[in-house]
Formats: structure tokens, C-alpha cells, sequence
């Protein structure tokens, strides 16, 4: 019985610190987030992928893309994309910006507001969060891998699902 119950608060306490840990990420999205892009949340977007109305930009690195992203997802580099990039999205489709946890695609996400597009949402949490929700990533040969780039060891410790690259 003292068995059971040693197990039963073991189980307890794993539980309460994985709450803890993703309040803990939201408060850390919240203080990076302007709020200015609408967020879809991770679940939702996931039934998006595949749909031909729908695309998927990866706005990291080439580094952080080459490593892990999601299936069918465009590439637009952070560091050097250009208005005329942006342009060559249709304005018919909806745009599902992401990146680490959301900061690079929100900035990305507001200039193509700014452009016309009406259809801009921002993946809350970006790849850390559809990884710890246990979603797929495929690597630069569009298979299936558990490695997530993290930018850097700093950021690393909001993947909690994966594996971390540097």
C-alpha cells in the first residue's frame, strides 16, 4: 500500500511541474509577444497542414530549418528576407508564420500585415511548442526526426520534447 502511494505522489508531482513549466512558458511568450499577429495554437494548425489554402513559413535560420521544420513548410530566412520575398506568397491563402517560439514570425507576420495580406496567423510557441505537443518535424530530407534545432542553449530549455541541437 505505502508502494502505491509513494508512486501516486511521485505521479502527482511530475504532473504539477509539467503545469508549472508550461505556465512558466506562456508567461515567457507573453512578455516576447506584441500581440500584434493573431496566434494559432499548435492543435488547430496542425489540421491546416496539407491544406492546399494554407502555408506554412519557417522564418529561422537556415541552420534551425535544415535541421527540423514542419512538413510542406516554405523557408524565409529571418536574417535577409526582402519585401519582394514576402510578395511572392498569395494574398488567397492563409499564412501560418513560425519560428523557435514565436518572436522572429510575429515581426515577419506584422510586415505582411503591413503588405495586405488579411490571412496571418503566428504559431503560438512556434516549432518548441508543436514539438512538446508531440507533432511531427521532418529534416532537410523531408523525414521524420525528434531533433529540433534551439538556437541556442539559453532558449534550449523551453523543448521539452526532442532532441536539443545547437
Amino acid at each position: 500500500m505505502e508502494k502505491r502511494k509513494t508512486i501516486g505522489l511521485i505521479f502527482l508531482l511530475g504532473l504539477s511541474f509539467s503545469v508549472f513549466a508550461q505556465s512558466e512558458y506562456d508567461k515567457k511568450l507573453e512578455s516576447l509577444y506584441n500581440n500584434t499577429v493573431r496566434t494559432i495554437p499548435s492543435q488547430e494548425a496542425k489540421k491546416l497542414i496539407g491544406n492546399p489554402k494554407v502555408i506554412f513559413i519557417d522564418t529561422r535560420s537556415p541552420e534551425e530549418y535544415q535541421v527540423s521544420h514542419l512538413s510542406g513548410a516554405k523557408f524565409l530566412d529571418y536574417d535577409s528576407y526582402s519585401t519582394d520575398d514576402l510578395k511572392k506568397f498569395p494574398k488567397d491563402c492563409k499564412l501560418i508564420v513560425y519560428c523557435s517560439v514565436g518572436f522572429r514570425s510575429e515581426r515577419v507576420g506584422e510586415k505582411l500585415l503591413t503588405l495586405g495580406f488579411t490571412d496571418v496567423v503566428n504559431l503560438y510557441g512556434g516549432i518548441f511548442e508543436w514539438k512538446n505537443e508531440n507533432f511531427q518535424v521532418v529534416n532537410r530530407f523531408s523525414q521524420p526526426t525528434d531533433s529540433v534545432h534551439t538556437y541556442n542553449k539559453n532558449w534550449s530549455r523551453w523543448l521539452k520534447k526532442g532532441i536539443k541541437v545547437y
